[in-house]
């Protein structure tokens, strides 16, 4: 069963946490050509999480590759994910590091399940030229 993580007032560091997961996160899905790289920001409107990072993979293998590199980069600076969903098949995979969900979709199902307008009053954050406020 999870946990609602926001159910308590968070401290200034794990906001900042949080943020410098999201870069993490996204830069780690480049390096591997993630496509359409969108980050949401959900802060209090769910308890799930205060940011979604969504993105796409050309195939199966694609999807398993980008998803693999984000765990083991992240792993290695010591983060684990709270729970890691869909690795086997490769179509989407989810990757709870409980503040940061990471989506990484094959490209026709992130537009069938479209989550990006289920959560349309999200802010977008936009990390410009790799040096945006949340680039780590």
């Amino acid at each position: 069963m999870r946990r609602g993580i926001h159910s308590q007032p968070r401290s200034l560091q794990e906001v900042v946490e949080a943020e410098k997961k999201v870069a993490l996160c996204r830069r780690y899905a480049e390096e591997k050509k993630a496509r359409d790289v969108v980050i949401l920001e959900v802060k209090g409107m769910t308890d799930l999480a205060d940011y979604f990072l969504i993105s796409s993979g050309l195939t199966e293998r694609h999807v398993k590759t980008i998803s693999e590199h984000i765990e083991k980069e992240m792993k290695a600076r010591g983060i684990l994910p709270y729970s890691v969903e869909g690795m086997e098949q490769g179509r989407w995979v989810i990757i709870d590091y409980e503040d940061v969900v990471v989506h990484i979709f094959l490209e026709r199902l992130r537009e069938f399940y479209d989550l990006e307008s289920l959560w349309y009053e999200a802010r977008r954050v936009r990390l410009e030229n790799r040096k945006g406020v949340l680039e780590v």
